[in-house]
């Protein structure tokens, strides 16, 4: 996603990184971490999401974890499930919110992306709308991908 901007895009960090009051694995652990969460199942919205959260807790990259597995998320739920998430109908500072509390309890962040499944999985403007919420979560909101 960054190969052109990070000269580290695309490899696993080897620094350890927080967001706020959220640190993520500590790079001695993230190796194991991340063999965990390949061996997870992921054939149905429960399995899905809480290796959704598990890779958001890895958070194996210096940059773009967000928005790399939101994509994983939408594709994944559509290829098991067919259905993907309306990330227009999922309130930035909610899911944020709820996405730390993951950690500990995904009741809530299952609960707020289940309410916004839609069948419309081949809908591209909904596809990249999704990604324009996506960068607004990370705190970037100067493009939108109908403009580019």
């Amino acid at each position: 996603m960054f190969d052109k901007i990070y000269d580290f895009a695309g490899e696993i960090r080897t620094v350890n990184i927080a967001k706020g009051n959220v640190r993520f694995v500590p790079v001695l652990y993230l190796k194991t971490a991340l063999a965990h969460i390949d061996t997870m199942p992921h054939h149905n919205f429960d399995a899905i999401v809480e290796k959704y959260v598990e890779m958001n807790i890895a958070h194996p990259f210096r940059e773009g974890n967000g928005r790399a597995t939101r994509i994983w998320l939408d594709l994944s739920l559509k290829h098991a499930i067919k259905q993907v998430i309306d990330w227009n109908q999922i309130d930035k500072d909610a899911y944020l919110s709820a996405m730390q509390r993951s950690v500990v309890n995904a009741l809530d962040i299952k609960t707020r992306l289940k309410h916004a499944l839609t069948d419309a999985i081949n809908d591209r403007t909904l596809f990249m709308t999704g990604i324009d919420v996506s960068y607004f979560y990370e705190g970037y909101c100067e493009f939108k991908t109908a403009e580019l």
